[in-house]
């Protein structure tokens, strides 16, 4: 029998950003979706989430960026997703604490409901099986089902199947995010699928390759449209590859461009320097590893 939890009881959890270094659109389907493959990987540039019990009902408190605190919140839509489908009386606070830069492509409000839909899924008990869990995350968004694993993954169809990689090599990573953020919706529906190359023609298997082949592979189909629409992200792209970067790429439909460096120290220089040129908020990250499984 699941056992419930005491719901007064008070936890902290973290919701990790992801960036994508592998982002190919394959297609378009018909209910306005896009088909993907992408690696995405899950860094330690966290959201914090604090969950308390309640009385009755949801309610949201939100700090450190300008994010709704209502329905409009994946947080919020995670909760009630999850009550109704466990067929549990709504009676939950949470305070979110936002760190990770919003429409900016590193997938932080999609974070944010999976780390929700696990903790509630504990706190009573585990109801909703991992299966359930997952179609609960994919209603919510595409981005959300990776976020339940939060391991390096290929990320297939529009996003929602996954396929782990093991043995992820040691990057380290720095996040540039300009002071503007990106529609996501907005980015997709420029794409020319006639300008994008089919997967097959150069991934024939991503899995257990090592450093110096991940960095061969970084692309990012939607670059094009939004570097014709921002032309001054080119330089933040050139920039890191001055700096030491071994590889640099946007990070899903942006505006967030990534420095991948296989040295730590080359990577904290970069992040040090490019912060002092005031081109954004700036981040030096590595693979986040879960902390409850």
């Amino acid at each position: 029998m699941n056992q419930k939890v005491d719901e007064d009881k008070d936890e902290i959890i973290r919701a990790p950003a992801k960036i994508n270094l592998v982002l190919k659109v394959t297609g378009r389907r018909p209910d306005g979706y896009h088909e993907i493959f992408s690696i995405m990987v899950p860094v330690d540039l966290c959201d914090t989430i604090h969950i308390m019990g309640s009385r009755k009902g949801i309610s949201l408190q939100c700090r450190g960026k300008s994010v709704p605190a209502d329905r409009r919140n994946l947080a919020w839509k995670a909760c009630e997703a999850f009550f109704s489908e466990a067929g549990i009386e709504p009676a939950v606070h949470i305070v979110l604490e936002k760190v990770i830069p919003v429409a900016a492509g590193l997938g932080g409000g999609s974070s944010d409901a999976a780390a929700v839909l696990r903790a509630l899924n504990r706190r009573h008990g585990n109801p909703l099986g991992q299966e359930r869990l997952h179609e609960i995350a994919r209603a919510l968004g595409a981005d959300v089902p990776f976020f339940l694993y939060g391991v390096p993954s290929v990320a297939k169809g529009i996003g929602d199947i996954l396929e782990p990689m093991e043995n992820w090599p040691q990057f380290w990573y720095v996040i540039i995010t300009p002071p503007f953020g990106i529609s996501t919706a907005w980015v997709y529906a420029q794409v020319k699928l006639e300008l994008t190359q089919p997967t097959d023609n150069y991934i024939v298997n991503v899995h257990g390759i090592g450093p110096k082949a991940i960095i061969r592979l970084l692309e990012n189909d939607l670059e094009r449209v939004v570097l014709s629409r921002y032309p001054q992200l080119v330089g933040l792209k050139q920039l890191m590859l001055a700096l030491g970067a071994d590889g640099a790429v946007m990070s899903g439909s942006g505006p967030s461009r990534v420095g991948v460096f296989t040295e730590k120290n080359k990577a904290s220089y970069a992040a040090e320097l490019i912060a002092s040129k005031k081109a954004g908020q700036v981040f030096l990250a590595t693979l986040w590893r879960n902390e409850i499984v």
